[in-house]
């Protein structure tokens, strides 16, 4: 259900972003618009993993570095039967982790200092095999054709503001071309509308990340466990070092010290997914 509903956001996308060049009236805007905003996805897509290890000071250990870190990445890899990830440390006392790289082949995996403080082995074994899953299903992927599709329609706004206001967009006769009001409002809503549905794909790959990593470690109860102690300790203390850009890459926002509407939210809530791991 959740790969459907991503399937589905990622086409309301699409169609968002093809409705925004038709109001703009030419196929060139839309076409250099989605051309900037795809090489700069596809640069950060090849690259967004040394950027994200080196913006949180994450540094890669081996089995002498952390031996009860790296044996737990290690046993769910070879339980997966998935290529070993580079493992990374940071240095942080808020508790989190997060998973990156464009593949299984080229992943890493990364957590605090402070969430191996707080978390029990089992507990600890379970955010491991979320982010494992999330490697396993290409989520870094997913979440770049979103950033994709979504930053080409914020441009393609922008675009659309200017036209506007100057005039440069269709007439109001041109095949039913709107009004200039009308054309403002699209320039406003619909950039807004791409970030909901952006953050909507983000939250259903967490429900999925969740499921599958309670069956790949077979502890849903530890896993859930872990959950909530780290979302009150994110509300407690969020992370310093985290940015909006970023924060979606995490197993809880580091960002949530307040809550937040769950429309606008990166991450689904932890009540609802504690009850999905306890019915497992």
């Amino acid at each position: 259900m959740n790969l459907l509903k991503t399937t589905f956001l990622l086409t309301l996308l699409t169609l968002l972003l093809v409705a925004m060049g038709g109001a703009i009236g030419g196929k060139s805007g839309m076409i250099i618009a989605f051309v900037i905003a795809g090489g700069m996805n596809f640069f950060a897509y090849w690259n967004s993993d040394k950027i994200v290890l080196k913006m949180y000071k994450a540094r890669e250990v081996t089995r002498a570095d952390s031996p009860d870190f790296y044996g737990i990445v290690e046993n769910l890899a070879r339980k997966a039967n998935m290529p070993m990830p580079k493992v990374y440390v940071i240095p942080s006392d808020s508790p989190n982790a997060f998973a990156t790289g464009r593949n299984p082949e080229h992943a890493a995996v990364a957590a605090t200092t402070g969430i191996m403080r707080i978390l029990s082995r089992d507990e600890l074994e379970g955010v491991m095999a979320h982010e494992l899953t999330h490697v396993m299903n290409r989520d870094t992927l997913i979440a770049t054709v979103a950033a994709t599709i979504a930053g080409a329609i914020s441009m393609l706004g922008s675009m659309l503001q200017w036209a506007a206001i100057f005039g440069m967009g269709r007439s109001n006769d041109e095949e039913g071309g709107g009004s200039v009001l009308g054309s403002l409002a699209m320039a406003i809503i619909a950039p807004i509308a791409a970030m909901l549905i952006q953050m909507a794909v983000s939250r259903s790959r967490e429900f999925m990340a969740d499921e599958g990593g309670a069956k790949m470690c077979g502890k849903p109860k530890a896993l859930a466990s872990a959950l909530m102690k780290l979302q009150q300790s994110a509300t407690r203390a969020p992370m310093e070092e985290a940015t909006q850009a970023t924060s979606h890459m995490f197993i809880v926002n580091p960002l949530s010290a307040s809550k937040l509407a769950s429309l606008f939210s990166t991450h689904p809530a932890t009540e609802d997914r504690v009850a999905r791991l306890m019915a497992m």
